[in-house]
């Protein structure tokens, strides 16, 4: 079959849905933004990014805070997640609005969304200047999940049922198909 060339673009997919919160220490005020451009970039240390454009409210929450939590959204709240990327936290309690319940974290500032199965409490490393979004790289210093989500103390994604972004469409994963080294065997 013969290839089509397309314009280069950010075609990666899918991309995982997950829920950034974040705490202004200053003002008090804390606030959810949707990202589908989260990855992971090291495994030791365990470091994970984010990328957010300057112009949206947590970014800046985050560049005054040092922290944030990845929350990570079931099909269940999906509705819940869309909106938290599509109105602004400078305009709305977004915790209040998505009925979200706030609770602490261990180890950081910023809270955790209780409706979440997997949250994610990392510490900003370094933020990279890239072009429309910056990139913050950031440590994970803990990880908390609901024990309904694990299977022998592993999490458990079927369980979990999270989603993913394909160039402005959500998706739900299927079935595991393999496993690392599974070609091997």
């Amino acid at each position: 079959m013969a290839k089509i060339k397309l314009p280069p673009s950010e075609g990666l997919f899918p991309v995982p849905v997950v829920l950034v919160s974040c705490l202004d220490k200053k003002t008090k005020k804390t606030n959810i933004i949707t990202i589908a451009w989260c990855g992971v970039v090291c495994s030791n240390p365990p470091l994970l990014s984010v990328s957010i454009r300057p112009s949206r409210y947590s970014h800046e929450i985050i560049c005054r805070s040092g922290d944030f939590v990845i929350n990570i959204p079931t099909r269940d709240i999906l509705k819940q997640a869309d909106a938290c990327g599509i109105k602004s936290g400078r305009d709305m309690d977004k915790f209040k609005e998505c009925s979200f319940t706030k609770i602490s974290s261990s180890e950081i500032s910023s809270p955790m969304i209780k409706e979440c199965p997997v949250n994610i409490e990392c510490r900003l490393k370094d933020t990279v200047k890239l072009g429309a979004h910056d990139m913050f790289i950031a440590e994970v210093v803990a990880i908390h999940a609901d024990a309904a989500v694990t299977t022998s103390g592993r999490l458990d994604f079927n369980k979990i049922k999270p989603f993913v972004y394909n160039q402005g469409e959500y998706w739900s994963l299927g079935e595991q198909i393999g496993a690392y080294g599974f070609s091997a065997r």
